[in-house]
C-alpha cells in the first residue's frame, strides 16, 4: 500500500532539511572556525632603540621654555584648572592623557574640538582669519612654506628634531619646502598612545590650519618609527581612508584594550 502523497512530501522535506543542517554543522576542510570576538594580541609600536635624552633646559633654548609654559597654561585652563603636581613635560603628558579622556559625552570630537581651541587661544584672536585672507588664498605656496618653517622653529620643545622637506600638495604636484618632518616625536613616544596622537594632535591641527587658517594640511604619524610628516596645502582625506586613524592599541599604553576582528581599532579613535 503505497502512502498518502501529502506524506511522502512532508518525509522528503524533512530528509532534505536534516541533509542542509548536517552540510552546514560540517567544519571546512581549508580552514577552522574563528570567533568574531576572538581578542588579537596587543603589539608595541614604535623605535626599538633607547629614546632620546631630552634636556630639561631645553639645550639651551629660552623660547622653548616660554612656548612650554604658555601652552601648558592653555591646556590647564582647557581642563577647568586641573593641573598636575610634576610641571615636567612627564606631567605634560598626564595633562593630555586628562584631555583625551575629559569629555565622555561629546565623544573623542569633544577631546579634538577642545585641543583644536587650545592651539586658537596661543594667538590674538583676529590673527587665523586675518592670515587666511592675506596669506593662505592669494599667496598659498608661500604660506606653506612659512607655516612648515615656524612649526619646525616653535615644537622642537614638543615633538623634537625636525627638518623641511618636499611633499604632495593638492593638485598632483610637489610642493617644495612645504613640509615638515618630525623625526622621532617625543609627544607620540612619550604617550605611547595611538588615541593621544589623533585626538588631540593629528585632527586638531589638521582642523586648526584648514578651519582657522585656510591653509590645507595633512598630517602623516608613522606608527612604526614614531616620524610624522606636515604635508601644507595637501587636504587630508577623510577619517574613513585616513590610515592614521585605522590602528590598533599599543600595548606600552597604559589604557590599551586588545582588539578583535569585530573591533580592530584603539578603543578611543572614533571612526
Amino acid at each position: 500500500m503505497r502512502p498518502p502523497l501529502f506524506l511522502s512530501s512532508a518525509l522528503l522535506l524533512l530528509a532534505t532539511l536534516s541533509a542542509v543542517a548536517a552540510f552546514l554543522q560540517t567544519p571546512s576542510s581549508t580552514s577552522s572556525p574563528v570567533s568574531p570576538r576572538h581578542a588579537l594580541p596587543l603589539q608595541r609600536r614604535g623605535p626599538t632603540d633607547t629614546a632620546p635624552v631630552y634636556d630639561n633646559n631645553w639645550n639651551g633654548r629660552p623660547q622653548d621654555q616660554l612656548l612650554y609654559t604658555f601652552f601648558r597654561a592653555k591646556l590647564v585652563q582647557q581642563l577647568g584648572g586641573q593641573d598636575t603636581a610634576s610641571k615636567d613635560f612627564a606631567g605634560l603628558i598626564q595633562l593630555i592623557r586628562k584631555l583625551n579622556t575629559h569629555f565622555p559625552a561629546e565623544g573623542k570630537a569633544g577631546t579634538q574640538l577642545a585641543a583644536q581651541n587650545i592651539l586658537l587661544s596661543l594667538f590674538p584672536s583676529w590673527l587665523p582669519k586675518a592670515f587666511a585672507v592675506m596669506f593662505s588664498k592669494p599667496l598659498p605656496g608661500f604660506s606653506a612654506r612659512m607655516n612648515a618653517y615656524i612649526t619646525g622653529l616653535t615644537t622642537f620643545w614638543l615633538m623634537g628634531e625636525s627638518e623641511i622637506i618636499d611633499v604632495d600638495i593638492d593638485g598632483g604636484g610637489i610642493g617644495q619646502g612645504q613640509g615638515l618632518l618630525v623625526k622621532r616625536c617625543r609627544y607620540l613616544e612619550e604617550a605611547g598612545c595611538a588615541s593621544v596622537c589623533v585626538n588631540t594632535c593629528k585632527i586638531p591641527t589638521q582642523n586648526f590650519f584648514c578651519q582657522d587658517m585656510g591653509l590645507p594640511l595633512t598630517m602623516a604619524p608613522d606608527y612604526d618609527d614614531f616620524s610624522c610628516k606636515f604635508s601644507f596645502g595637501l587636504t587630508p582625506p577623510s577619517i574613513e581612508e585616513d590610515e592614521a586613524m585605522q590602528i590598533a592599541c599599543f600595548s606600552q599604553c597604559p589604557t590599551a584594550k586588545a582588539a578583535s576582528e569585530m573591533s580592530p581599532n584603539c578603543h578611543q579613535i572614533d571612526v
